[in-house]
């Protein structure tokens, strides 16, 4: 092994909607956690993996944290603290605004029992000018001490690799914890289900898609095929009468957007077959939480 290689985790936290997954996916260049307009869009810790000569940076993505309203809320902020804990770096990504909220200050309050570095990552730097951004910097300065303090446009690819540069600073001379081929620990089965949720989320308006969850009921490979079965999960009768459309056409849409990139992940053509089935208050039910795919245990 190189005596100067580094290898070392970095959470992102922040509140929802300011870019993580976004962010995650441009840092190690592919497509792996869902991104959408929508808030509380990830809900389970996510790991990729990004590995240069220097070394290999293990990124974890962490849903949004929030006020809950249901046990998956609840659920969702406990795995985005959890993942705080044995990490070497913490990247807090911030929206360029200088107004800190409430749900800022309680990130903040958090921030400070920590003794992993705190990197400040201030994201869309693309959509504010200079004296804005400035002016942010130095309000957020004045309330932790930050390792580093580094401006980004995830959806831009702006100053991406400065992050890495800082990142890789705190990070310990040691061997690469995966191959160097290996993007993620996500199994595939997830993935698929969440680009199908990610479809969901695009696609319906209003409250709905935060009561959706997609669970993969089979996955079959043939030669140049992969037969794929789904069930969208929803709460109520009326939203399963949305999700599937006037004469199923919604259904055909979500699919057929869900479709190309499931494709594009599998490396084979798909044939992909959607249900809808109701699941009432789901979000509250311990037992149904799991069994959807939110288990606390995985994200210890």
């Amino acid at each position: 092994m190189n005596e100067n290689y580094k290898s070392g985790f970095a959470s992102l936290i922040g509140r929802p909607n300011v870019g993580k997954s976004t962010l995650m996916n441009c840092l190690i260049g592919q497509k792996i956690a869902i991104t959408s307009n929508k808030p509380q869009t990830t809900r389970n810790r996510i790991q990729t993996i990004y590995t240069s000569d220097e070394g290999q940076i293990v990124f974890v993505d962490t849903p949004g944290i929030h006020k809950s309203k249901n046990k998956l809320g609840n659920y969702m902020v406990n795995v985005a603290w959890q993942s705080l804990k044995a990490v070497d770096v913490v990247l807090w990504l911030v929206e360029p605004t200088d107004y800190i909220g409430a749900g800022e200050r309680h990130i903040i309050e958090q921030l400070k029992s920590l003794r992993a570095p705190v990197i400040l990552v201030v994201n869309k730097i693309d959509t504010v000018k200079r004296e804005q951004l400035l002016s942010c910097i130095d309000i957020y300065r004045k309330q932790l001490d930050f390792a580093e303090v580094v401006p980004v446009s995830a959806l831009k690819n702006e100053n991406t690799q400065e992050l890495i540069a800082q990142i890789m600073k705190y990070l310990p001379y040691a061997h690469a914890f995966y191959d160097e081929d290996t993007v993620t620990d996500q199994p595939t089965r997830q993935i698929v289900a969440e680009l199908i949720r990610e479809k969901v989320l695009c696609s319906i308006d209003d409250e709905i898609p935060h009561g959706v969850a997609v669970v993969i009921e089979s996955m079959k490979y043939r030669r140049k095929i992969v037969d794929i079965e789904a069930t969208i999960i929803c709460e109520r009768d009326s939203h399963k009468g949305i999700i599937i459309g006037k004469s199923g056409q919604m259904l055909k849409k979500i699919g057929s957007l869900a479709r190309p990139e499931i494709e594009d992940l599998l490396e084979q053509h798909v044939n992909l077959q959607l249900w809808v089935k109701v699941k009432k208050d789901w979000r509250d039910s311990d037992f149904l939480i799991k069994n959807f795919g939110y288990d606390a245990g995985k994200n210890e």
